[in-house]
């Protein structure tokens, strides 16, 4: 494999509105083709927007929802791949022949769709159907795969796609700044926001504190490290309908390192050289070189009923 350079980029997406969604990823991919990358990577939803879903019908969701791969919007971002000579990523609703719903994540080039991923654990809107698969694909010679969001809260999920033999998982995120029981979490002002220019640091500080950065790197590094591979988080910053999210999107090498980190207070793009000799390096690939199925397949496979539940969906006026 030769060396990859890509990008992740955040950016204040607009509730429905593909047309302008769509020119900000365009904006951005080309910013990221002037530094050399050759992929770009955008966050859950990218092309949609995310929580302004919570509030549709089925009729509403199935109204900016798109098949895949004849949707406009897919023709749109293959158009504009060809036009940079880049690999997207980027995420939407998707409307499949019957009418049902998914959550999902699409890579493009000039010739067109490269892999689809549907989101195992959907829960912005009842309608979503769940998808049942993992996907792993080549880009320029890299093996990668595709987890969404909360499909990255369940270890397992970040393991099987790495033993199906991912050198490099893209998580698209729409997350932090949001209620939970654990302990620094909520939501945050969206006044921080809009007196960004006057007071950045009063909202570095909260994009960095418990209710965003910090709590992130509790758990990304160790995705990235126990796996051995690369990680590329990607998540939107500012207003996300009525919640405000802090962007952070980063690149992490297999030793759990952040390689490259959007740290401005909006739309930006962070690259990265990816190098396929830490692959081997990493302490990541021993330990699955180690691993003992034969103690705990039987344990990991055991008959479980999933039962997934979102605190600040259940209570979003809380704390």
């Amino acid at each position: 494999m030769e060396p990859l350079r890509i990008a992740t980029a955040q950016f204040e997406n607009a509730s429905g509105d593909k047309s302008y969604n769509l020119a900000r990823i365009r904006e951005l991919t080309g910013q990221a083709a002037e530094q050399g990358a050759q992929v770009i990577a955008f966050h859950e939803c990218s092309v949609t927007g995310y929580t302004f879903a919570r509030h549709l019908s089925r009729e509403g969701l199935l109204a900016i929802a798109e098949r895949i791969p004849e949707g406009e919007s897919m023709e749109a971002l293959i158009q504009i791949a060809a036009e940079y000579e880049m690999v997207i990523l980027a995420g939407l609703f998707e409307k499949d022949e019957e009418d049902r719903l998914f959550k999902a994540y699409v890579c493009v080039d000039k010739t067109g769709l490269k892999a689809k991923f549907r989101k195992l654990h959907p829960f912005i809107n009842p309608h979503l159907l769940p998808g049942n698969e993992y996907v792993v694909f080549d880009i320029l010679g890299w093996k990668c795969g595709i987890l969404i969001c909360y499909d990255n809260n369940i270890v397992e999920n970040v393991r099987a796609t790495a033993l199906l033999g991912a050198d490099i998982l893209f998580m698209p995120h729409v997350t932090m700044m949001t209620p939970s029981t654990r302990p620094g979490a909520g939501f945050a002002d969206p006044k921080l926001w809009e007196n960004r220019a006057a007071d950045p640091t009063s909202l570095r500080i909260e994009f960095d504190g418990l209710k965003g950065r910090a709590w992130l790197m509790k758990w990304l590094p160790a995705r990235a490290y126990d796996n051995g591979i690369y990680v590329v988080f990607s998540n939107p910053i500012g207003m996300d309908d009525d919640q405000l999210k802090n962007g952070c999107s980063m690149i992490l090498d297999p030793f759990g390192d952040v390689l490259a980190e959007c740290r401005a207070l909006g739309d930006d793009i962070a690259v990265a050289n990816l190098t396929p000799e830490k692959l081997t390096l990493a302490g990541g690939y021993r330990y699955r070189k180690a691993r003992r199925p034969e103690l705990y397949s039987e344990i990991i496979g055991r008959e479980h009923r999933s039962e997934q539940n979102v605190s600040w969906l259940v209570n979003p006026g809380g704390a």
